[in-house]
């Protein structure tokens, strides 16, 4: 067993999350595999980036992790334990949520200290006096000022509100933090600041984040591993350097290419993959990335590919299979 396993903290083993979908009023329902046979472990005090394009599949992961959705098939461990074995309270007070809307991931009914104490009085933890001193020491941690307990979400900015979202998951001291785009919905310059924020919270409490994006530039900043979903399934996990400087699946490589740059002159980058995202329901045979891929081969048309060690981590290619027949004559 390698040593990221042995400190796991939460851990998927071929997990695979299937519904059934109709297509029209009187359409046949039809299987959507949303993840699709994934394997990923996550370290004590680690940030794993997941990143991907909409409708890869990264939310319903998050839901799974959450025990919002148990999965078709595979096992997912928390200490290593299943999570379906565990009490929803016990596993609510490990693992957290920060949402990626804070305009809607927040009661307008309630204040901000009944929002924030949402937790502490739904698993029983102390009496109002508590509950009161803990919420003001939770909003001090996240740069709020006590003042705003009596205040609603709608008198809030988008920044405060997120910050808001960020006491409530850390008010029960969880081990392990799903963020789920926690930063897309807010304005360029409030971002950074909800970052190092995450950053700063991490290494003072010893947090495990999960930190799901489709923003590679946002990863960097946070992540110390990265791990690549293209429909359903991871296609590349390294290290963050790994990752960033020798990228080796195709998607991976297009995706970095999409990253906007401050150098002037170079306008809006052209990831050369196309409008077009296949539909989940009739997956491309072979690789499923192959109709977008410029490495094409009549190989990657009919076979799927495998999943092979990197010095990083792992590429799900067959551009890096010894035992594929690709030749550099092959690639279109």
């Amino acid at each position: 067993m390698s040593q990221q396993k042995q400190n796991a903290v939460l851990e998927l083993r071929n997990v695979t999350k299937t519904y059934r979908v109709k297509q029209g009023l009187f359409g046949k329902a039809r299987p959507l595999t949303a993840v699709n046979d994934v394997s990923l472990s996550l370290p004590r005090g680690e940030v794993l980036g997941l990143v991907g394009e909409s409708g890869c599949g990264k939310s319903t992961l998050a839901k799974i992790l959450l025990g919002l959705e148990m999965p078709s098939s595979g096992q997912v461990l928390v200490d290593g334990q299943e999570i379906g074995a565990q009490d929803r309270l016990s596993l609510a007070r490990r693992i957290q949520p920060i949402f990626q809307d804070p305009y809607s991931s927040l009661n307008p009914r309630k204040s901000i200290f009944d929002i924030v104490s949402l937790p502490l009085r739904v698993h029983g933890v102390g009496q109002q006096a508590d509950w009161d001193r803990e919420v003001r020491k939770i909003l001090d941690i996240v740069g709020l000022p006590a003042r705003v307990m009596n205040t609603y979400p709608s008198q809030m900015s988008g920044g405060q509100r997120q910050r808001v979202a960020i006491a409530r998951a850390l008010i029960m001291k969880p081990e392990i933090v799903i963020c789920d785009e926690p930063t897309s919905a807010l304005d360029v310059s409030v971002q950074s600041q909800i970052l190092n924020l995450l950053g700063d919270l991490r290494r003072e409490f010893g947090l495990t984040y999960l930190f799901i994006s489709h923003d590679l530039a946002v990863v960097e900043h946070l992540a110390t591993r990265v791990a690549v979903m293209y429909l359903g399934r991871i296609v590349e996990e390294a290290d963050v350097a790994g990752l960033f400087d020798a990228a080796r699946h195709p998607y991976t490589q297009a995706l970095l290419k999409s990253v906007l740059t401050p150098e002037p002159g170079l306008g809006v980058p052209d990831t050369q993959l196309g409008m077009a995202y296949p539909n989940p329901i009739d997956p491309p045979s072979g690789c499923h990335f192959h109709p977008r891929c410029p490495m094409m081969t009549e190989h990657c048309r009919k076979v799927a590919p495998r999943s092979l060690p990197t010095p990083q981590g792992r590429v799900e290619c067959h551009l890096f299979d010894p035992e594929s027949p690709m030749t550099k004559a092959e690639v279109a």
